[in-house]
This record gives C-alpha cells, structure tokens and sequence, in this order.
C-alpha cells in the first residue's frame, strides 16, 4: 500500500489510488493499491491506459526519495524482530532472524507477527523464511502468495521450491531475464541440470552465482541497515508505554543489565544508544558519550535519563532496547581503605556537562608533537576518544610553563645590559616592569620543516622574569643578535 494511502483514511467509494512516474518521457503508473488492482492496473502500465480502463482514477505524483525515507524508517521499527535488518530496493526488507527464533514460538509465528503488525499500520506485505536470501526473496516474490501472507521453507526445501519459479526470482537483470527466456529457461528448475560453462560466455557469471546464493551453495552476507554490536540488551513491553517515568523505569532496567555485561567483560562503555520502537513504525534513538570508559549503571543511567525528555513516545512504545556502541577495556583503580577512590575523577561531571552543552563545547587539551609552545597542545572534545592513548601518557618533559598562554604574543619594550643578559626593566601596553629576579635564556627553535616568519630566523629565546610585586612573566626575544638590527621582545604567558 502507497505511502500517500496510509496517511489519511479515504472513504469506502473513494476512486482507486494510483502514483505516477515520468519514465523516459512518458507518464506510467508507478505504483497501484489494491483496488486499481482488482481493475487489472499494473506499475509500468501507462497512464494513458490506465485511463482508458478506469477513468476516474486518483492520480499522485511519485516520491521516490520520500518512498525510500518511509522505507528506511520502517526497516528500522523491524529492527525489534532482529537487529540484522536490511533495506531491499524500493519495496523490501531483509531480515536475518537466525537466533531469534528462541525468543518466539517459532519462524512462523515470528513471520505472521511482523505480517500482522505490518498490516495495521497500513502495509501490505508478505514474508517467506528460508535458509537462504535468495530463496526467501524469491518465494516471497514469485511463489504467487496472496496479501498478508507467510511461507516458511523447511530445511532444505529450497531446491525444490525454486524450481516451478520465474527466472526472475534468481534477482537478475530484465534483459538477461528475457535472454533467458528466448532459450527457453523460463524457470529457476530449468537451470538446475545445465553445465554451467555454456551459460558464462553470454551471461557472464551472474547467473550461476545468483542460483548458487539461492540453493545455500555460495555464501551471501547481508549488511545490516545499523551497526550490530554484540553488547544489546531489550526489553518486549506487555502494553505500550509514552510517560517520561515508565520510559525512564525501563531505562533503569536495560542499563543494569548492560552494565553487568560489561563489568563481567571488562569492559566499560564510550558511547551509548537507547531507542525506543513506537507502535506506528517510528524509532526514537538519543545516544550519549563519555570521556573515560565506565560501566556505572547509576552514572550511565544519569546521562540518558536527562534525555528522555527529547524522546516523543507518540501513541506509545513497545519496545526498549540499549545498546553500547564503543566499549573499552577499564583498567582496575586503586581504592583506598574507606573504598574512596584516590584519583579523585571529575569524570562524572565532564560527562554530565558535555552531554548537556555538546560535546564540542567541553574541551581537554592533549599534548601534540612540537616545540613552539603555541603548538604543543590542541584542544579536542572531552567525548573524542582517539586521543586517549595520548592523553593518558604523562606530557612530555620540558621546563616550567606559563599556566596562562597568550594566542599572540605582545610586542614589549626591554631594557637589557648585553644581548644574551635577561631585561632589567620592560614596558607592556604602557605599564612598566622592573625586574626584581629572572631565569633564562631557554633558546627554543622552529622545527626545521617549518617556514620561519618573514625577516626571523626562527629562533626565540626565553626568559622567567618576576618584578618588584611578585608578578611573573614568561618573555622572549626574537631571533639572534645582530649589531645592525635591534632585538624584538614580546610577552608571551604568564605564571602563578
């Protein structure tokens, strides 16, 4: 059933629905509902002649983007029979149910549950399962079963199955389907007793490999629409629930659950997702990070409650499920006797805060690989778990640095006795400094993959200076000493 067809309810005389597509110039019928059906209408028929066999048709222009949107959305609600679920063209859905069936009473039941609620929101569907792709699409295809309808292949059934089908069910292309045909392999069984070298010159290898996929004779993996990670726990809700307090109820559950999982791997979570499956085929996702992996389920629990609020249950969820999209290893802390930790962690708070205000509006600085001071720290999201192996390493050995680092050093005027000789005396914006104790030179240099400033020669030289009330600052002078030209001076941080 037409997307367009699910969104309001047309009375009983209302005319057939029908979408139209400009295909090469010409209008043709896109797709059709049940009723033009009946009237013998078909996608790909023109309208021109749909027309003549039914002139008061409803026409509506096709959406094919908005078709796929519909598609995807929906391929995602199927994501509560399992989480292997795939988009299949235009029109289908693959789902991989092998170990999901324990969960239910069996393959049928799950099938005609997902048929049945399918149906009720307004789709017409079939579904076959078998042991293969290849052999579930085609039946559900060209087995000719009827609307809201299932069919379950028994292991090893398939061949059989397959036989009296069309061609077409092997998922080949419409000129090799009608090639085929002039040969007289009208049927997948006709292709069963036939070498396969003849067929390769003019088919190439497509066709023996589409017959193999179906007959479980050749692997075929399927990519899931969403990452699958093995670290998913879910809960099947008796009746459907849309208060913040029951969401944030089953919330609670879910996360002990996953969070013991965890604890028993080792392991604690970066990332997580909770999705809540609504009745109507929507998905409500909201995920959050952390700087350090944890398996807290009360801090974790925190996190994602404070989100609940941008979840809209609609007329009601059926369906919890959290998952733990990055995990990693959680090295053992040491306690102290009161079982106190000793680190003393803000981890919990940067959490708190960067999932609030956005990861990107709470940074850390991590330690980069350089000598200027300017470039010997970058700042990245507290959330940005690529830097950690760096972070945690202690920041490379160097003399006392300025807590405070000015972005561009200000120009200042210096009173020295000799050019090698700290200032006695310098001005900076106007106020002047008199030099009560310094420390230096440190000569720091410009990697020599670097182009220096235009007239430098990349060189600075780098004093600690303290004036008569206590204030300490961190100078330099640019470039060696030269008689013919004056040295530059410039501020460029200040101490505690």
């Amino acid at each position: 059933m037409h997307r367009r067809q699910r969104s309001g309810k047309p009375a009983k005389e209302a005319p057939p629905l029908v979408t139209v597509a400009d295909i090469a110039g010409r209008r043709v019928l896109a797709a059709v509902d049940p009723a033009a059906a009946l009237v013998g209408l078909t996608p790909g028929m023109s309208l021109a002649d749909a027309r003549a066999r039914l002139p008061e048709l409803r026409l509506v222009d096709a959406d094919p983007g908005g078709d796929a949107k519909a598609l995807a959305e929906f391929a995602d609600w199927c994501g509560r029979f399992s989480p292997w679920t795939s988009v299949d063209g235009t029109d289908g859905i693959w789902l991989d149910v092998t170990g999901c069936v324990p969960l239910v009473d069996s393959e049928e039941a799950l099938a005609r549950d997902l048929v049945a609620r399918a149906a009720r929101l307004g789709f017409t569907a079939r579904a076959a399962v078998a042991d293969t792709a290849g052999a579930a699409w085609a039946v559900a295809r060209y087995a000719g079963l009827p609307s809201s309808s299932v069919r379950i292949l028994a292991s090893g059934e398939a061949r059989a199955a397959l036989a009296p089908l069309p061609v077409a069910g092997l998922r080949l292309p419409a000129e090799i389907v009608q090639d085929l045909k002039r040969l007289g392999l009208k049927r997948i069984g006709d292709l069963y007793g036939m070498a396969r070298a003849p067929l390769a010159p003019r088919f190439g290898e497509l066709v023996a490999r589409r017959l193999d996929q179906a007959l479980g004779l050749l692997e075929e993996p399927i990519s899931p629409r969403q990452p699958v990670v093995p670290r998913l726990v879910r809960r099947i809700l008796a009746e459907p629930i849309s208060t913040p307090e029951a969401i944030e109820h089953g919330l609670i559950q879910l996360m002990a659950l996953l969070c013991r999982q965890l604890e028993e791997e080792g392991l604690g979570a970066r990332r997580l997702e909770f999705a809540c499956f609504r009745v109507d085929a929507r998905v409500e996702r909201t995920a959050i990070g952390t700087s350090r992996p944890s398996h807290e389920p009360a801090h974790l629990g925190r996190l994602l409650t404070e989100k609940i609020c941008q979840i809209a249950p609609g007329f009601g969820i059926e369906l919890l499920q959290l998952r733990a999209l990055d995990v990693e290893p959680l090295a053992a802390r040491q306690l102290g006797l009161d079982a106190k930790e000793t680190d003393g962690t803000v981890a919990p708070l940067v959490d708190r805060l960067a999932n609030r205000l956005g990861a990107r509006n709470v940074l850390r600085l991590v330690p980069e690989n350089s000598h200027l001071p300017e470039r010997a720290a970058r700042a990245v999201s507290v959330l940005d778990g690529r830097h950690d192996a760096k972070h945690r390493q202690d920041w490379p050995a160097s003399r006392p640095r300025p807590i405070r680092l000015l972005t561009y050093p200000d120009p200042i005027e210096v009173m020295a006795p000799v050019p090698d000789d700290p200032p006695l005396m310098f001005r900076w914006r106007r106020v002047p400094h008199r030099v009560r104790r310094a420390e230096g030179p440190e000569r720091i240099a410009l990697e020599w993959w670097r182009e220096p400033e235009a007239g430098t020669d990349g060189i600075r030289d780098y004093y600690r200076v303290e004036d008569e009330a206590g204030r300490r600052f961190w100078l330099y002078r640019r470039g060696l000493y030269r008689p013919e030209t004056p040295p530059a001076w410039f501020l460029h941080g200040f101490f505690a």
